[in-house]
């Protein structure tokens, strides 16, 4: 029997299949994690420092908006490529250059004197952090089948939230606690402090992190061959194997599209969600902090659990549909009730659960159809498109709120962008349901 026909479950029977891939998560998963909580730290902690930085600067919300997306277009120049070099010299230098410029260049963020350093800094860490995110994803694909990595693409991308967890109150401490220290203000020192982590763990990854398996020391050669096997019949069902291919699959052009719309809300939350709290009624930034907490606390919970039901039932497209909509749906509820702190929370801790659910359940759809270096250009891709939205999204409502003197109109925007995005992962699904590929 070849390793193409062999049963993934009778591989090596002698070797404990689910114990292994305990083990492969143990190792690669807290840091990536880790990585990933700096990472997103870094790029949205700008949404905390505009509690301190517009006053001080005399920015109006449209120069922060434009300032917290334009990141994304150097993001979107160089994701593809950034993916590329990870597939062709390796995960861990790759992931680790990225992690130690990316900390250097958000640390700069100090610097900032007006828009245009404000810009050109933004820009040039969307290119440092540029393929981070999409590697992982990418990386992933190199050690777990599509029937285990809905759950542990979850587990990384808590890191989303577990970033506001920390983040929130940590954020909020600095801004309250080392504002005039060293005669610098709280935001200075909250760019400076937050950017450290980040280049530490460029040089963990560089010595912890191995690019595939046969290079894992941890892992007897019967694990090796039972993880590789499985990993080889999988990819010979893919559609896609070159980086060519990726850019003429029709399906990686529409997933652009739906992500594009769940980027749209993710920001929507990421950029604004201090700001929105600090508009019922909280002025202090510490307590905006801890209270930033909830909402990315409840969206740990929610993602684990719905990661390991989609894994169990192996169904995808309900699991990303129905959170997204109830996102959509409470950031519309949250224009209608009391502005007051309890009903601040309630409906945005709804619309975190939902949009960073959905968002997390996406990335099982496009390893199912690439393989190889097309997984490398497809995912970086829809990253990348998909993440044009990180730019729009911020300055849209930053541009309504100066128009209007609200962010209910923006709030609107964002929610229909996930309704949209929503209904295209429910047409391609159900059209390769039809065709029996889903």
């Amino acid at each position: 029997m070849t390793a193409t026909t062999l049963p993934l479950s009778a591989a090596h029977g002698a070797v404990d299949e689910n114990g292994t891939y305990a083990r492969v998560t143990w190792r690669l998963v807290p840091l990536l994690f880790i990585c990933y909580v700096a990472a997103y730290l870094d790029r949205v902690n700008v949404g905390f420092a505009k509690l301190q930085m517009l006053s001080d600067l005399k920015f109006s919300e449209s120069i922060y908006g434009l300032g917290a997306g334009i990141f994304f277009i150097g993001y979107f120049l160089f994701e593809v490529p950034s993916n590329l070099l990870l597939h062709k010299l390796g995960a861990r230098r790759w992931i680790a250059r990225i992690l130690i410029s990316w900390g250097l260049i958000s640390g700069c963020m100090m610097f900032v004197q007006s828009p245009t350093t404000f810009y050109v800094l933004r820009f040039l860490l969307g290119l440092a952090e540029a393929g981070f995110f999409p590697g992982i994803i990418l990386y992933l694909t190199y050690w777990y089948p599509s029937t285990r990595r809905s759950q542990v693409t979850s587990l990384f991308m808590t890191g989303i939230p577990m970033a506001g967890v920390i983040g929130g109150p940590l954020s909020g401490w600095i801004l309250t606690s080392f504002n005039g220290v060293a005669g610098l203000a709280g935001w200075k020192w909250l760019f400076v402090i937050e950017a450290l982590p980040s280049i530490a763990l460029g040089f963990v990854v560089l010595y912890f992190l191995d690019d595939r398996i046969a290079d894992a020391r941890w892992l007897n050669a019967d694990q090796k061959r039972l993880l590789q096997r499985n990993i080889d019949h999988e990819g010979s069902q893919v559609e896609d194997h070159s980086a060519l291919g990726a850019f003429r699959n029709a399906k990686v052009w529409v997933l652009c599209a739906a992500y594009f719309g769940f980027i749209m809300g993710l920001y929507g939350i990421g950029f604004w969600l201090p700001s929105l709290i600090k508009a019922s009624g909280i002025a202090s930034p510490a307590t905006i902090g801890w209270l930033v907490a909830i909402p990315y606390s409840a969206a740990v919970v929610s993602m684990i659990l719905t990661s390991r039901h989609s894994d169990r039932t192996g169904e995808r497209r309900w699991h990303i549909a129905i959170p997204v909509l109830v996102g959509a749906a409470a950031l519309v509820v949250s224009t209608f009730v009391p502005q007051t702190p309890l009903w601040a929370i309630v409906t945005l801790t709804v619309a975190t659960m939902g949009i960073l659910t959905g968002l997390s359940q996406f990335w099982v759809l496009p390893p199912a159809f690439l393989g190889g270096a097309a997984a490398a250009a497809g995912i970086a891709l829809i990253n990348s498109v998909g993440n044009l939205a990180g730019f729009a999204s911020p300055f849209i409502v930053g541009w309504i709120k100066d128009a209007t003197g609200s962010t209910n109109n923006g709030l609107y925007v964002i929610a229909a962008s996930l309704i949209v995005g929503d209904a295209i992962v429910l047409a391609i699904a159900q059209r390769n349901a039809r065709r029996g590929a889903a």
